[in-house]
């Protein structure tokens, strides 16, 4: 596959994750200072800063919002406490459409014992319960799979040809998939998916895969600084034809101690050089 740059920054997205140390009105300033169009919000970040504000502050900005996250989180031991997360969900939906944003990060969430297979039934239970929700909001779900080493604890979802059996059996618009690199990089069929996943890709989102890995989860890294062929991974994603904004998502304490404004310089250097 020929590599062909990145050559601005129109695409580009910076997900709050990434710069953990600021607030929701601090990134929004920070990536107008930056120039970077546009941002992926966290929920937590949001309540903290306020809905209405934070809502205020990407309007007048101009900031777009590339998606919300998060929602998911479906599987649970109780029909009580299943009912409690779907109830979260569709708040998070609001949320999402208060945001002007489209797109509704899922995050499936772990069995909550040793049933797998319930697990996974549950969230497709789920989704039939939200998604005319969304659709009524106008937000789009997106299923993002996790890397199976987050099987136990965060996501029973752990590849994207899981994710995509999904999204075809649902056969609905207001369903796609998130594709994080860092999540499917090693996967011998992730071109294949990709492929298969054109026309519901809902976002990517990238970051590197550091070796040795500092961290399970805070061990990611800047783009460039890992094993990912990140470029090769873009272009495959823009060839199934999606054309959306890119998140840079990187949780990292390393990153946190820095200056967030020096993370953005870094952060789109790195995004021409390497994706």
């Amino acid at each position: 596959m020929q590599q062909h740059e990145l050559r601005d920054l129109t695409r580009l997205s910076l997900n709050q994750a990434t710069i953990d140390q600021w607030d929701a009105r601090a990134a929004i300033e920070g990536c107008q200072r930056a120039g970077i169009p546009w941002i992926g919000l966290w929920r937590d970040k949001v309540a903290r800063t306020g809905l209405s504000e934070t809502a205020r502050l990407v309007r007048e900005t101009g900031i777009q919002v590339s998606s919300l996250c998060r929602g998911g989180w479906f599987p649970a031991a109780t029909a009580t406490e299943r009912q409690t997360r779907i109830d979260d969900n569709k708040r998070a939906i609001e949320e999402a459409a208060e945001l002007q944003t489209k797109v509704l990060v899922l995050v499936c969430g772990p069995a909550p014992d040793r049933d797998i297979q319930a697990a996974r039934e549950m969230v497709e239970d789920a989704l039939t319960q939200i998604l005319p929700f969304a659709h009524q909001h106008g937000i789009s779900l997106g299923i993002e799979p996790l890397h199976p080493m987050y099987a136990a604890d965060r996501s029973v979802i752990t590849s994207l040809a899981e994710a995509n059996q999904i999204v075809e059996k649902f056969n609905d618009a207001h369903l796609g998939v998130v594709i994080d690199t860092f999540h499917v990089w090693w996967d011998v069929s992730v071109y294949e998916q990709i492929a298969r996943a054109s026309g519901h890709i809902l976002g990517f989102h990238i970051s590197d895969w550091l070796v040795p890995l500092p961290d399970v989860l805070l061990g990611r890294g800047m783009m460039g600084d890992g094993v990912i062929e990140l470029r090769k991974l873009r272009q495959a994603v823009d060839a199934a034809g999606y054309q959306g904004p890119i998140e840079v998502e990187i949780f990292n304490r390393a990153i946190w101690n820095l200056p967030g404004d020096d993370v953005l310089d870094i952060m789109k250097r790195r995004y021409l050089e390497h994706v």
